[in-house]
């Protein structure tokens, strides 16, 4: 075997990621699938896709060796191969976002108001946190918030919000996350609870970013 065949080999390889992750839905996966074990069926209503288009997807995803599945039951059940596959959505995100002004325009468009984001560093805020100065809710899913967590944040689903006022102080500052800058989740509590009179901000991280920090997340 020659020379130039071993390099085109070795190319053709590594390019096999690369045309894993070419396709906006497969990213979008790989995001929610970060967050923890999903079905198909669970990835299809998420993705807004149906299941036969969610499970090609994963088939592209699988081939390249970022997801792996299990069958649990009727439900066949995805995951990530590795932390390192996590890492690589949030490369590639940071990566984009360094260098497609479209993409900055679109973040700047959902953000539209500085003033919601926190502002402190991420180690601040884990001392605030844990001081209690803050309080932290984590507004994904519950199922996520038992996979991992940002330590000292609380699991406040925000479809439960409006319900559970009650125990959210008027006195403290709360910060809201969700599954990172793309989530809306996070929006959607920052609406409701301002609305309400309380003093909120946006955390624009999720455990995928806190975690390529080298920052810890708890599981309890």
């Amino acid at each position: 075997m020659n020379k130039r065949h071993i390099k085109d080999l070795l190319y053709e390889q590594v390019a096999r990621i690369g045309k894993a992750v070419s396709s906006p839905k497969r990213l979008e996966i790989l995001e929610l699938l970060a967050q923890g074990e999903k079905s198909v069926d669970m990835l299809a209503v998420e993705l807004s896709i149906d299941i036969k288009l969610a499970s090609a997807h994963l088939r592209a995803l699988r081939e390249a060796r970022l997801v792996t599945s299990r069958k649990e039951g009727k439900f066949v059940v995805y995951r990530l191969t590795g932390e390192d596959v996590a890492g690589l959505w949030v490369t590639l995100r940071e990566v984009a976002e360094e260098h497609l002004v479209e993409l900055r325009v679109a973040l700047d468009q959902m953000v539209a108001e500085p003033s919601k984001l926190l502002t402190v560093d991420r180690e601040t805020l884990l001392k605030r946190a844990k001081r209690g100065d803050v309080l932290v809710i984590d507004v994904r899913p519950q199922p996520e918030y038992d996979q991992a967590h940002l330590p000292f944040a609380r699991s406040m689903p925000v479809d439960e919000i409006a319900n559970r006022l009650a125990e959210l102080p008027k006195d403290k500052e709360i910060v809201a996350y969700c599954r990172g800058p793309f989530c809306l989740f996070s929006e959607e509590a920052y609406q409701l609870l301002s609305s309400k009179g309380y003093r909120v901000q946006k955390l624009l991280d999720g455990v995928s970013e806190w975690k390529a920090a080298g920052l810890p997340l708890a599981t309890d």
